[in-house]
């Protein structure tokens, strides 16, 4: 079977990896190159690197628009096309050309979490189960038919990474047994009523509300580490916190209630205990060393 790849990040490049062990990978589709690090070097992506060390031909389209893409697909005339976190929406002309269609690796239990960061907001909203959805494409945003599905439980302490990593180590073979299995998988209608919206992250997102319950701080904390990290401030200073419990305390929400060795913040209803932070200028540190080098003052709060 002659196969199309288009993805971007590391979850699409374990894939792509295992793809190429066991079927023809006719080229590969990406992003453009992105500048990074200090010296703002153009980087490839990670699906790109594992392309380029297995000899496939990498694409990296600027725009699908108007027919732009019909002369590759005629080129390569795939038999499949494999979508796994490309990061563009893709026309009805490229959906349709292969005999069976797109296949997205989507990283949810559809119909939930359809959108742009499916795993971290299964964590911020104290899901206990995740997992991975194979699916046909159509030209809505994760609306086409369902044919596999892998689950991942999601443990009290897991951060986004840990889930993320989880979803890399299964997302192959789910994905070679949609293709073994292509044409016996009877697809499955979404329900539509069962679905919600996983939105893109944004700074705003990762603002840690003190107002809310411990349980809900700690989960944004969670969903947010390693990347982009969920923050507040302190006396007009950025702070990220990367790991949290829930402890006893009270005081008013937000109010730093001890720095002693550990860090508690008081929050509705309880209070958290901190044992990770980075303040802005500062490298990432546990609570004790950080309190080495930082004054935090009891009765001061975060914001």
């Amino acid at each position: 079977m002659k196969i199309m790849f288009m993805g971007t990040p590391q979850i699409a490049s374990v894939c792509l990896e295992a793809l190429a062990q066991k079927h023809e990978v006719v080229c590969v589709v990406t992003q453009t190159d992105k500048p990074k690090g200090r010296g703002h070097k153009l980087a490839f992506t990670p699906v790109k690197e594992c392309a380029t060390e297995l000899g496939i031909d990498v694409l990296q389209p600027l725009t699908f628009k108007e027919n732009s893409f019909a002369l590759e697909l005629e080129k390569y005339k795939p038999d499949v096309i494999i979508v796994v976190a490309y990061g563009k929406i893709l026309p009805k002309y490229v959906l349709e050309f292969p005999k069976y269609g797109c296949i997205n690796v989507h990283a949810s239990l559809l119909p939930k979490y359809r959108g742009a960061a499916p795993i971290q907001w299964a964590i911020v909203n104290g899901e206990k189960v995740s997992g991975i959805t194979t699916m046909k494409m159509d030209v809505g945003l994760d609306t086409g038919d369902m044919l596999l599905k892998h689950e991942i439980e999601i443990t009290e302490s897991m951060t986004y990474g840990e889930l993320y990593d989880k979803m890399c180590q299964a997302s192959p073979a789910l994905l070679l047994e949609t293709i073994d299995k292509i044409e016996e998988i009877v697809p499955r209608k979404q329900d539509d009523s069962l679905s919600c919206y996983a939105s893109i992250i944004t700074k705003e997102n990762c603002k840690i509300d003190w107002n809310k319950k411990p349980q809900e701080v700690i989960n944004l904390i969670r969903g947010m580490n390693p990347i982009p990290a969920s923050h507040t401030t302190y006396e007009g200073k950025g702070v990220k916190i990367f790991c949290a419990k829930k402890t006893d305390g009270a005081g008013e929400n937000g109010e730093i209630i001890k720095a002693d060795k550990t860090i508690v913040v008081a929050c509705q209803g309880g209070a958290v205990e901190i044992f990770e932070l980075q303040i802005e200028g500062k490298k990432r540190m546990n609570s004790e060393e950080f309190l080495r080098g930082n004054k935090l003052e009891v009765g001061q709060k975060f914001r």
